[in-house]
């Protein structure tokens, strides 16, 4: 029968090898803690933007289409009111895309 006796030198190193193991073990969750979490906001981000080009795409549209079956100097006042206000949206959300991003 074979007993394993450990001297204090080998009981030493025993106790570094499992602490060591223990920090890479932490270390690695964490890289890809880090990993996922840049992954999910850099999805959240191209989800929004692709949101907002559709809804900006759609108002010109309609804007465009308002103009073309209408002289009337009301129209034309309104969809240039629509107009800047889609610019105003997506320029500032833009802005707040780009300072998510450069903080995170």
């Amino acid at each position: 029968m074979c007993v394993l006796s450990l001297s204090p030198s080998s009981s030493l190193l025993v106790v570094v090898v499992v602490v060591v193991a223990l920090v890479v073990v932490v270390v690695v969750v964490v890289v890809v803690v880090v990993v996922v979490v840049v992954v999910v906001v850099v999805v959240v981000v191209v989800v929004v933007v692709v949101v907002v080009v559709v809804v900006v795409v759609v108002k010109v549209v309609v804007v465009v289409v308002m103009l073309y079956y209408s002289s009337s100097e009301v129209v034309v006042a309104a969809a240039a009111v629509v107009v800047a206000a889609v610019v105003v949206v997506v320029v500032r959300a833009v802005v707040v895309m780009v300072v998510v991003v450069v903080v995170r």
